[in-house]
């Protein structure tokens, strides 16, 4: 598993690598561009959205939203990338912090349109992932949306058939997502294949009883 110095001395040739990887439509980062696409489509048709991004790394998709207009928060495990984020975003509200500790205090007690989280999930296991996804829920506003944009499979076979051609590539310390079993718990959930590696899932805001 990568701690934190790991992403730290990846930091600076982190796109390029995806790049490759999407290019080549290699596991594990086939089907990236098109999930950053579309989440990005998605939170930018509300204008001014106030969005929380969850391990943003080099600010791929994060500075795109901020270009956009979105008012971005955000939290990642690298204190690299978030250094290289700032850089891109003077104006964001950035901070440092570990997702399996749940959020920082600057961002737990506020309210967002959208909250994404791409390429970052996969460091916790399925019991911290729900739980992590669970505390999330009530800080979306009325009409919101989480999205989830990873290596993800809609069963546990596509995951099976991903690993058995990934061979020796295959990272065994990383837990991907796979949405049957996912949906269990949050039944509201929906998937969308962007390759045979890569899957959006999307989670509404709950209903509030008034």
């Amino acid at each position: 598993m990568l701690d934190e110095k790991d992403f730290d001395d990846w930091a600076p040739t982190y796109d390029e690598s995806v790049e490759r990887a999407d290019a080549a439509g290699a596991y594990p980062f086939a089907g990236y561009e098109r999930v950053m696409d579309a989440i990005f489509e998605r939170v930018t048709a509300r204008p001014g959205a106030r969005v929380l991004d969850l391990g943003f790394g080099t600010a791929t998709l994060t500075a795109r939203l901020h270009e956009a207009g979105c008012e971005v928060y955000g939290q990642d495990f690298s204190s690299r990338m978030v250094e290289i984020a700032r850089a891109k975003m003077p104006g964001a509200h950035l901070y440092q912090g570990d997702l399996a500790s749940g959020l920082v205090p600057e961002l737990a007690g506020a309210s967002y349109d959208a909250i994404v989280a791409t390429y970052s999930l996969h460091h916790l296991d399925d019991a911290r992932k729900a739980a992590l996804i669970r505390g999330l829920l009530p800080l979306l506003a009325p009409g919101g949306r989480l999205y989830l944009g990873d290596v993800a499979f809609e069963t546990r076979a596509e995951l099976d058939a991903c690993r058995s051609q990934a061979g020796p590539t295959w990272d065994s310390d990383e837990v991907y997502v796979v949405y049957d079993e996912l949906r269990a718990t949050f039944p509201a959930l929906t998937f969308e294949r962007m390759s045979p590696c890569a899957g959006l899932l999307t989670l509404p805001a709950p209903d509030r009883v008034a």
